[in-house]
């Protein structure tokens, strides 16, 4: 995944003279946990036109001049590949290894990822899907409004069954699951693009079983949603925010942050639930800003610093908060996460520690595990994005080695499920219901607990389906997922 998402401040410009001689200057946001200005990379590469060698060539002086962990970089023979991207797993081939690295030194489109953070739109059905393996069933964890899923009757809850491109050949989803895993369900959905149709059979958490042929669609990633996204959640008399951030990288999530807070501020909210348990990230700029807006106090302090490799030292940056009208100074905060929870996400919670203490949770499950970033390399004349680990975020007390989750360095964690029969921020949802405990100072089961704490709402609120439960449950992810899914996990 990708961390980090108004004003897209600390940004990264790459321009070259290549692919032809025809370089242009492109600004792209930095992704992951921090951002500087990044200058051309050094030596350039020559104007060998576009052929997969040239951006072979581009890409791998990208790793030798910024790479985070350039002891961790393999040798490789472009020849020995056939693409941009099997060329770069296998020179960060060592750093993976090592779970410092998975998956977020990548290639991309220039002109796709501009438009995901400008447009904040994609194509698809508008749904984020989670499967259980095992028992072989695919749930819609999420639906965006305005698109064709949630039109169909596709919502958090749903089950779908069966995938067909009509209703004479739909093959059910335990068959697809027994037979080729989950990428053979990926491949039954089709490719996001606008007027792909399936026929998808479902059974709604009510029980309701539909059979439609649902058509893909441009819809919005709308970060904040109309429906749930900002709450004011009333536990015994007493008010709690409730703010649900789908992702970051989209450059309007800074603009809906702000109205967001400006509603706590207006409630006098000071107690706060930040569900991102699908949250992947995006861009650091947005992780600032929400930062700035829980930073009322703070003006001038330490929110995070961006630290290079040796040999790029001189870029390292340090971000204070900001000034924000709306900020307000939470006094506790849980934070719902799941292992789907990366990047910027856990950028803005470990940036928070130094300053709420033992006041800070993580409610559900550990989170990924990514406190590094992504600078991005344009050969703009070959629409090629080179998205490659450049820089590690630490946090006022120096901290950021949460390379597998951020569980080990938070003061409270509390295992709950993610009960996806009910709505986001209903205070029976395992995961909300938990978060309220906390903030109540009523008892939990730790992350590492034997799951016998008996008594709590975390039990109560779990619900008879085990699948639906289970953390055997996972967010469906392609093997090669397009630009939208990199930082919104299940998203199709």
């Amino acid at each position: 995944m990708i961390l980090g998402r108004t004003a897209l401040s600390l940004l990264v410009s790459v321009s070259l003279v290549a692919c032809g001689g025809g370089g242009s200057s492109s600004v792209a946001p930095a992704t992951g946990g921090g951002g500087t200005p990044a200058p051309t990379p050094t030596p350039t590469p020559p104007a060998t036109g576009c052929s997969l060698r040239a951006q072979q060539d581009f890409a791998d002086t990208v790793l030798n001049d910024w790479y985070l962990f350039p002891d961790l970089l393999a040798s490789a023979n472009p020849a020995s590949f056939n693409s941009v991207q099997t060329f770069l797993d296998a020179r960060v081939a060592p750093a993976r290894a090592q779970g410092r690295d998975q998956g977020f030194t990548f290639a991309t489109s220039i002109a796709e990822e501009n438009a995901l953070v400008n447009s904040g739109s994609s194509a698809g059905f508008g749904i984020r899907l989670s499967f259980d393996n095992a028992a072989g069933r695919l749930f819609v964890a999420e639906a965006y409004e305005g698109a064709s899923g949630l039109a169909a009757g596709l919502d958090r809850g749903s089950e779908i069954t069966a995938i067909g491109t009509t209703g004479a050949n739909l093959q059910t989803v335990s068959s697809l699951i027994a037979s080729g895993g989950p990428q053979a369900v990926i491949n039954a959905l089709g490719p996001a693009d606008a007027g792909v149709a399936r026929v998808l059979r479902f059974v709604q958490p009510g029980g309701a079983t539909f059979e439609s042929n649902i058509v893909k669609s441009d819809f919005s990633l709308d970060p904040i949603s109309n429906r749930y996204g900002t709450l004011i959640l009333n536990d015994g008399g007493r008010r709690i925010g409730y703010l649900n951030l789908r992702t970051f990288i989209v450059a309007d999530a800074a603009a809906q942050l702000r109205e967001a807070y400006g509603q706590f501020s207006a409630q006098g909210v000071t107690d706060l639930i930040i569900d991102v348990r699908y949250n992947g990230g995006g861009l650091v700029s947005v992780a600032e800003t929400m930062g700035d807006l829980m930073g009322q106090g703070r003006v001038g302090q330490v929110f995070s610093r961006t630290v290079l490799r040796a040999s790029r030292a001189a870029e390292n940056t340090q971000r204070n908060f900001r000034a924000e009208p709306n900020a307000i100074a939470p006094t506790r905060i849980a934070f719902i996460t799941t292992e789907a929870s990366a990047s910027a996400s856990e950028l803005v919670i470990n940036a928070m520690l130094p300053y709420l203490g033992n006041n800070i949770a993580l409610i559900g499950a550990d989170t990924s595990g990514k406190p590094v970033g992504q600078f991005a390399f344009d050969l703009a004349a070959c629409d090629l994005r080179v998205r490659a680990v450049t820089f590690q975020t630490l946090n006022a007390d120096g901290r950021g080695d949460y390379f597998f989750g951020l569980g080990p360095f938070v003061p409270n964690t509390c295992r709950a499920g993610d009960d996806i029969t009910r709505p986001f921020g209903d205070p029976r949802e395992a995961s909300t219901a938990v978060a309220l405990d906390f903030l109540a100072g009523r008892s939990c089961t730790a992350f590492g607990a034997s799951a016998t704490a008996a008594g709590t709402r975390a039990d109560s609120a779990q619900g008879a389906d085990a699948a639906i439960q289970a953390p055997a449950r996972k967010m469906l992810q392609p093997a090669q997922p397009n630009r939208a899914q990199q930082d919104i996990p299940g998203l199709f």
